[in-house]
């Protein structure tokens, strides 16, 4: 992964920019397919986010390691919301993703990096990388993630955060 990529301008005030990561969050708890992991995300920075994860037997394919989902799913989303920092009025599509495999997670808790890379308009681009207990790169990739139409506010679990109840 490319440390030298361009800094994102900054979206909005610093007020507003920790309100929109609040609220990412909260879109990330509220997201159905998050009820089946145990895992937390926390928008670290504008254009950085990180997703914490236990693997545990329930998740291990039949050779005794973290089956290949778990990678994309931990990656992608940690590129995702680290692109969708940016945005602050659409959802973003991934449209593509690029993964690398680097060594077996066994369980213990894993990280999943993610950073914004080029593109603010319509198309943008992250990376991320995958951490282990022990500190060592278990994978990586590399997304593209498109505007969508749909609105962040129409999201409950996005607008739950900006308008409580």
């Amino acid at each position: 992964m490319s440390s030298t990529a361009t800094q994102p301008e900054p979206v909005t005030s610093s007020a507003g920019a920790e309100l929109h990561w609040r609220a990412l969050e909260g879109l990330y708890a509220s997201a159905p397919i998050n009820q089946l992991f145990r895992s937390s995300l926390t928008v670290t920075s504008e254009g950085r986010a990180r997703i914490i994860f236990p693997v545990e037997r329930s998740v291990f394919h039949a050779a005794g390691a973290a089956h290949g989902t778990i990678y994309f799913k931990m990656l992608d989303d940690a590129a995702f919301y680290a692109a969708n920092t940016l945005v602050t009025d659409r959802f973003l599509l991934t449209t593509a993703f690029n993964i690398h495999l680097t060594k077996p997670i066994r369980g213990g808790t894993v990280f999943a990096e993610g950073h914004w890379v080029s593109g603010r308009r319509r198309v943008l681009v992250a990376e991320s990388r995958l951490i282990d207990e022990e500190g060592d790169e278990v994978g990586r990739g590399t997304g593209t993630f498109m505007r969508s139409r749909i609105p962040l506010s129409s999201l409950p679990g996005y607008s739950s955060v900006l308008m409580p109840d």
